[in-house]
């Protein structure tokens, strides 16, 4: 098992060189030359026979059509999901709903919570870990006691919990997620985004303390949500004009959402306080009219 560390724009690959060979997620769109390059690199000629999604945000499936090109390889999704992508909703599959592209791809077969797949020559059990996206699975291997554990739970807390923003029910969801992970017996967890790590006690706590303050005023996760897309634009973009940042995030529709259940601001007024949020915190900086990425 080899796990290919990308940052935030692509999550984590995790590609397993057994009998059979797979990779769980596949990073960004823009990202997918690279990722099929990583993996070419690493199988040394192998074939990739087989492609598993935990979830089907665009930094996690980005990379399947092009790797479905060119290995033609088996691809498994949550079979939740299998409605939308076999009519390809791309409304449904929130990449309208954020901004953000992802190339058709297909699916040879689904995976649902409480069914087993084999990766690695290993045995791995899928759990169903809604919160952040209410159709994510986590993938646990009891025999090694590894957890992938997607964007349900990082080193420094987990995904933006994206029911909340269209009014449905999303911490509850969160809390259920993360008290199952606390149950497993897990030696090291390969997060979606992040270096792995192995002291889940501690993750979990920050998990938690992070839960409890979004959920005690829905406004925080909005807020939080509507500073991840915009730095989420910015690393696919590296730079915006400052008199389109307004119309970039006005052309979101859970922007445009978010704001109208919890913010309530005026576009241009709620485009400043982002940008300046980014600023705040070393995320960007504005250089001659331009917001500028900051890694």
């Amino acid at each position: 098992m080899q796990v290919f560390e990308r940052g935030w724009l692509s999550s984590n690959n995790i590609l397993f060189t057994g009998t059979q060979t797979a990779l769980v997620d596949s990073g960004y769109l823009t990202h997918a030359p690279q990722t099929l390059a990583l993996v070419q690199h690493a199988l040394q000629g192998r074939p990739l026979d087989l492609l598993v999604n935990t979830h089907l945000h665009s930094d996690h499936c980005g990379g399947n059509a092009l790797l479905q090109q060119h290995y033609d390889c088996r691809t498994v999704i949550p079979a939740s999901e299998a409605g939308k992508v076999r009519d390809w909703d791309e409304d449904a599959l929130s990449f309208i709903a954020t901004g953000q592209q992802c190339a058709r791809f297909g699916f040879d077969a689904t995976l649902s919570a409480g069914q087993t797949i084999r990766l690695g020559d290993m045995d791995w059990q899928a759990l169903g870990a809604p919160g952040h996206d209410p159709h994510s699975l986590i993938l646990y291997c009891p025999a090694e006691r590894l957890l992938i554990s997607a964007d349900a739970l990082w080193e420094n807390g987990f995904g933006v919990i994206f029911p909340e923003l269209d009014g449905e029910s999303g911490f509850a969801e969160a809390r259920a997620t993360l008290e199952l992970i606390a149950t497993l017996d897990v030696r090291l967890v390969i997060p979606g985004h992040g270096a792995p790590f192995a002291d889940i006690g501690k993750a979990l706590a920050t998990a938690f303390s992070r839960l409890d303050y979004l959920a005690a005023d829905p406004v925080r996760n909005a807020q939080n949500a509507i500073k991840v897309l915009l730095k989420f634009l910015l690393l696919e973009r590296q730079q915006l004009a400052l008199d389109q940042v307004a119309i970039v995030l006005g052309g979101m529709p859970l922007v445009q959402e978010s704001n109208r259940r919890f913010l309530q601001l005026p576009m241009e007024e709620l485009a400043q306080w982002a940008m300046a949020q980014l600023v705040r915190v070393g995320a960007a900086q504005v250089q001659a009219r331009l917001l500028v990425n900051r890694d």
